[in-house]
């Protein structure tokens, strides 16, 4: 069976999403291990519950990035993953870690990219008067919240939505979409191909497959 590593920094809703479509059958793989920058972060105590080996790695004691990232690449390769799932990883990936795992590696980033890259996606959206906001899944490249997009969620904005609305609407989408994604690309329909993402031997367009 099929092995994917998952890197989380927070709570990891995502993660068991995951975990849950891989027990479920709409993953055909199984999640080998999960990773954390922090110590205390939420989803190490859901890998656990799940019997899943959870390793905690901050970068306090690494000399700069690129040793933190190569430490961090040495172990997930223990697992011999097929693929890297970024659920909430909260932190910026140098060249050679991106370049290991090339066309393996998806992140699910909260806006409708390329819109709103970064960090406080839902306070940027309801600044602008946003009346619609969403979800991306895209391949990892050197490019922060950068790589092509392969398939978007969309969610209104309402009058009167908070920070906490819109996370929640959002997050609803993300745990449909990221593990379709994910199964699509350990199936073999979904690859990284001359900088664009492929599905079923054709490319997407720049918004990937949900565009309207």
């Amino acid at each position: 069976m099929k092995k994917l590593v998952v890197l989380i920094s927070g709570e990891g809703s995502n993660l068991q999403a995951v975990i849950d479509a891989c027990r479920q059958g709409r993953i055909a793989a199984r999640v080998a291990a999960v990773f954390s920058n922090r110590a205390d972060a939420f989803g190490l105590r859901r890998a656990a519950q799940a019997d899943l080996p959870a390793h905690a790695l901050p970068p306090a004691g690494f000399a700069d990035r690129a040793s933190f990232d190569r430490a961090l690449c040495q172990a997930i390769d223990r697992y011999r993953p097929d693929a890297v799932i970024l659920a909430g990883y909260m932190r910026i990936l140098s060249p050679e870690f991106v370049g290991h795992y090339a066309g393996r590696m998806l992140n699910i980033h909260p806006s409708l990219l390329p819109l709103y890259p970064g960090l406080h996606t839902h306070r940027q959206a309801l600044a602008n008067g946003d009346r619609e906001h969403g979800t991306s899944v895209h391949f990892v490249t050197e490019q922060l919240d950068g790589g092509p997009v392969v398939l978007q969620a969309k969610v209104p904005v309402f009058a009167g939505d908070d920070e906490a609305n819109l996370v929640a609407r959002i997050k609803t989408q993300e745990h449909d979409i990221y593990p379709l994604v994910i199964s699509w690309l350990l199936d073999g329909r979904l690859e990284l191909r001359d900088g664009a993402a492929w599905l079923d031997g054709a490319p997407l367009p720049p918004a990937g497959y949900a565009a309207d």
